[in-house]
């Protein structure tokens, strides 16, 4: 398998920006040197002295059209369930406080390992999610060429994916993670998408898995935190299809790591000596700091990029917010849903979400609810649906799916 990389750095200007569109399944990549960036290409410019600046973007890619199509989808939860109301017990806070500004109503946490056969963890989540979309598809694990595991908060530092591949018993795939935060599942279906896009390659099946266990990481006495998030994973099956008949309609994606402090989860590691000769060498052990989080700055974030990065993969597919049948955001807050679809004038019924019970899940978010809604047969198949992610790095993204 031929792999071709392109690397684009500019160090004289951070007006420029980086737009990918398939033709013909070879890629092309357009350089925008204006500080208008070309409209063909839906890419913008703006000024990169302010995280907080509208519509900044430090990176941007756009794709149009993948030959491939999603045709399964699973997902997992820990069978723990913590409510609002279970909360009130562990911080100042009242189900009322919580439901009424997050739309949260209970989430699912993964407990600590007693070390039996009965332990969940969040690689036997990602595996349990995964083989339930393998199964929805119809496809064999040998037929599976490519896993892509989304998560920042591996079992394994080195990564899951490999591991994963092997439980399911996909012998012919090759493996590895992907970490964008609450972006990841996003990135990652886009990613896959390329992949099989490619016909100059072997890959004709992807399982891409977002997944992640933030209870792990969020500081528990922080109401303003600890109440947003749960455990869990979702997966989804794509496989290589003919032109004009694409799932993957378009997509674009940015990052801004101005906007790190707003929302990280950073390397604390505390000093070890190791006694070389003399006086030795302090280095450092591992260790991460809990989540941090500036609500305030990430809820702007959200409800600035977000309509604007779902009206760019929506003019990259040549479609309008009239043209979707469904909405489908990264659940974090239901108030930013709104916001959005009110944006983008969709209706509020469009809106695929459910949150209340699962909580913030990061990169899972998107494919358990989408899950929840092939299953219960509200998304059927044709049906359009413009998925948005974002989350830490700063990062965010869309892709306008269309499922079957």
């Amino acid at each position: 398998m031929k792999l071709t990389v392109a690397l684009l750095v500019c160090a004289s200007s951070m007006h420029d920006s980086v737009a990918f569109q398939p033709l013909k399944a070879v890629p092309v990549f357009v350089r925008n040197n204006d500080a208008t960036a070309s409209a063909a290409t839906s890419t913008r410019s703006t000024s990169c002295s302010s995280p907080s600046s509208s519509s900044s973007a430090l990176s941007m890619a756009t794709t149009g059209p993948l030959n491939c199509r999603p045709i399964g989808i699973g997902s997992a939860a820990p069978k723990n369930v913590v409510t609002n109301v279970d909360l009130e017990s562990v911080v100042e806070t009242s189900d009322e406080w919580i439901s009424s500004r997050t739309g949260i109503s209970q989430r699912h946490l993964l407990t600590h390992p007693t070390g039996d056969d009965s332990d969940e963890t969040i690689k036997s989540l990602s595996i349990e999610a995964a083989s339930n979309a393998l199964e929805m598809s119809g496809l064999s694990p040998d037929d599976i060429d490519l896993i892509i595991v989304a998560t920042s908060s591996p079992e394994d530092m080195f990564g899951d994916a490999p591991s994963v591949a092997s439980a399911l018993g996909c012998k012919n795939a090759f493996a590895y993670d992907l970490t964008a935060a609450c972006s990841g599942f996003l990135f990652g279906t886009v990613t896959a998408g390329q992949f099989l896009h490619n016909s100059g390659n072997t890959i004709k099946n992807a399982i891409v898995v977002g997944a992640d266990a933030l209870s792990r990481w969020v500081d528990w006495e922080d109401r303003n935190v600890c109440i947003l998030f749960g455990d869990g994973a979702g997966a989804m099956v794509l496989t290589a299809c003919d032109e004009g008949d694409n799932g993957i309609l378009g997509g674009a994606s940015h990052s801004n790591g101005l906007g790190y402090k707003d929302l990280n989860c950073a390397y604390s590691g505390s000093p070890r000596l190791v006694e070389t000769p003399g006086d030795g060498i302090t280095i450092s052990k591992g260790e991460y700091s809990n989540l941090k989080m500036n609500g305030r700055e990430v809820y702007k974030f959200a409800t600035r990029e977000v309509p604007t990065v779902l009206e760019e993969a929506l003019e990259s597919a040549g479609m309008t917010a009239d043209d979707i049948d469904w909405l489908l955001l990264h659940q974090a807050n239901i108030r930013i849903m709104d916001v959005v679809a009110d944006r983008l004038g969709v209706p509020k019924e469009k809106i695929i979400t459910n949150l209340a019970s699962y909580g913030n899940t990061s990169a899972g978010s998107i494919p358990l609810a989408l899950d929840e809604a092939v299953r219960d047969g509200k998304v059927k198949k044709g049906d359009v649906i413009a998925c948005a992610g974002f989350g830490a790095g700063l990062s965010w993204g869309s892709a306008i799916l269309k499922w079957g």
